[in-house]
């Protein structure tokens, strides 16, 4: 054991498991970050709570690593709602927060408010820490938790505003458990007997098709889901979670499936005769709200938690296991035999993909001003740099960014937000902190920039050199077709106050804030500005104006009426 204070055995313990960055707002473990000093990670102060979260959030992403934020007590509230998105995302953020002292409950002390409660929907485990001698066990758990089956956040409230409960010296033990420092901690397997009736039943189906979501990243087990298709011929829909797993020009893949979708993907999935789930919670959106595979439609479910398996979709065979390990599994049983014949299936995916390339082709190559995003989307797609990572946010962010952005080099792979507008400007500084040696590309609409603007300049300020696209067309522009209707029809945009923005610049906002700040008004000029911007010795911020009634088209389910 070694006589040490609280905040410094936080440091030590922070420093063990690997992380290179921390995110935070003053005034939580001050002798922590001090401790941190000259021993390789960087402490990176934000504006607001919930960015930290948001970064620490694109970190884990990233990385596949856990990811950490502090804030004092105060402040732990904006770091709850900071955690949504890690929660929904499944992504290992562990949260450092300050929390009520035992003298002090009950007398107004400044600031107080018990806060406890409120991050027990947002986290995985949610502890309290009241002792110093809880550290080294409760340190460990939080990465234990962070990192064992389905990954996502845990939140340890300290006792203190600042945690002073710890700030005593005592005897402590450094223990470190490595097979916790990254996802997944563990690898199971699949029972054998299950492998083989999963295999059989991928070679005895007509049209069968793999729908890849988010415990393939997790798992990073994107080669053999490309390996395993290719082996039993079978074509590869991804979640938004998943895009990046095989590339837009590989023949087996018909795009992102779901709400957020490419048409000739859900059809795919629609017209399948056996969908195989692999680390998907089959959840509304990958799902098209349980539309996409219809109801009654022949299931095979890969997942490390057993409680996924089955909960929307009835499996006729259910593995539990890491996707990885259990595709391997797979694939030596697959490869027994020669890939199956299914010519005509695949001959009319492919049709179904150079249908939907046809009818989007208009936009995709519009020279219309303001600009289409689908345009947009074009030029970015050709500009995009191998190992690539695109950040995107949710909403109309997401489905031009999921849909229109084709990945057609190695390495390329997109980190969207799970939900929260305006995850999207902090989580890619996150995901550039986690990789500062790979192009990072953040895409987000003027609306979702607007939330965190000013992490524009945490990210000048700590030399963070990620591009940001802005997608500028003054509004909340998702949310027109919706006012439109509420209106019976609103050709004068009377609407307006209720979704539109002033006239920005964010070039110059951008400049103001220590970025370069760039402004695209033409197609030609957005290749131009992105070339320059990922060659910035700087955070870049390229101002891309785009036409306010730009919409993403009705997403394709088969039925009369077509979900939004």
């Amino acid at each position: 054991m070694a006589r040490t204070t609280g905040p410094r055995y936080v440091a030590d313990m922070l420093c063990a498991y690997g992380l290179t960055h921390v995110f935070y707002v003053p005034q939580m473990l001050l002798e922590t970050l001090t401790a941190l000093e000259g021993r390789g990670i960087r402490r990176v102060m934000t504006h607001g709570e919930k960015a930290a979260a948001y970064m620490a959030d694109g970190y884990a992403r990233a990385r596949r690593q856990p990811g950490v934020c502090m804030a004092q007590h105060v402040g732990a509230s904006n770091l709850a709602a900071g955690l949504r998105d890690a929660f929904i995302a499944c992504s290992p953020v562990i949260a450092l927060t300050g929390g009520p002292a035992p003298h002090q409950r009950y007398r107004h002390a400044y600031q107080e408010l018990e806060d406890f409660g409120q991050f027990e929907q947002t986290t995985k485990f949610n502890a309290h820490v009241d002792h110093i001698r809880r550290l080294p066990d409760m340190l460990r758990q939080a990465f234990r938790e962070a990192t064992t089956g389905a990954p996502g956040p845990v939140h340890l409230q300290i006792g203190g505003h600042h945690a002073e409960c710890i700030m005593v010296e005592e005897d402590l033990d450094l223990l470190v458990e490595p097979q916790h420092l990254a996802v997944p901690a563990w690898r199971p397997s699949a029972d054998a007997d299950r492998v083989e009736q999963a295999v059989a039943l991928l070679r005895a189906a007509e049209r069968p098709v793999i729908v890849a979501g988010g415990g393939v990243a997790w798992s990073h087990a994107q080669p053999e889901v490309v390996a395993l298709a290719e082996a039993l011929e079978i074509p590869i829909a991804t979640s938004l979670n998943a895009r990046g797993t095989v590339l837009d020009t590989h023949r087996l893949s018909v795009g992102v499936c779901g709400t957020y979708s490419r048409t000739c993907a859900n059809r795919t999935v629609g017209e399948a005769d056996l969908v195989f789930f692999i680390g998907s919670h089959t959840g509304s959106q990958v799902t098209a709200r349980w539309q996409v595979p219809a109801p009654g439609t022949p299931v095979i479910h890969l997942d490390i938690d057993p409680s996924e398996i089955g909960r929307n979709y009835p499996v006729r065979v259910g593995l539990q296991g890491d996707a990885r390990t259990v595709l391997d599994q797979m694939l030596g049983v697959a490869r027994r035999q020669p890939p199956p014949d299914r010519s005509a299936w695949i001959a009319h995916v492919h049709a179904l993909v150079a249908e939907w390339r046809a009818a989007v082709a208009p936009q995709r190559d519009s020279e219309q001003i303001p600009m289409r995003p689908e345009r947009v989307c074009r030029e970015l797609a050709e500009h995009l740099p191998a190992d690539a990572i695109l950040v995107s946010d949710t909403g109309h962010s997401g489905i031009w960014s999921g849909t229109m952005v084709d990945f057609t080099r190695p390495g390329q792979r997109l980190i969207r937000c799970a939900g929260s507008l305006g995850w999207a400007l902090p989580g890619a500084i996150g995901v550039k902190c986690a990789l500062p040696s790979r192009p990072v590309v953040c895409f987000a609409g003027d609306g979702g920039a607007y939330y965190h603007l000013a992490e524009l300049e945490t990210a000048a300020r700590y030399g963070v050199k990620a591009v940001f696209i802005i997608n500028n067309n003054a509004a909340l522009n998702q949310e027109i077709p919706h006012f439109d209707r509420a209106y019976g029809g609103d050709p004068d945009e009377r609407g307006r106050e209720m979704w539109g923005f002033s006239t920005v610049n964010f070039a110059d906002v951008a400049r103001s804030l220590g970025c370069l700040g760039l402004r695209a008004e033409t197609p030609a000029q957005v290749g131009r500005a992105l070339d320059q911007a990922l060659a910035a010795d700087r955070p870049a911020v390229i101002d891309v104006v785009t036409d306010h009634r730009a919409f993403a088209p009705r997403t394709w389910t088969g039925q009369a009426g077509p979900a939004h």
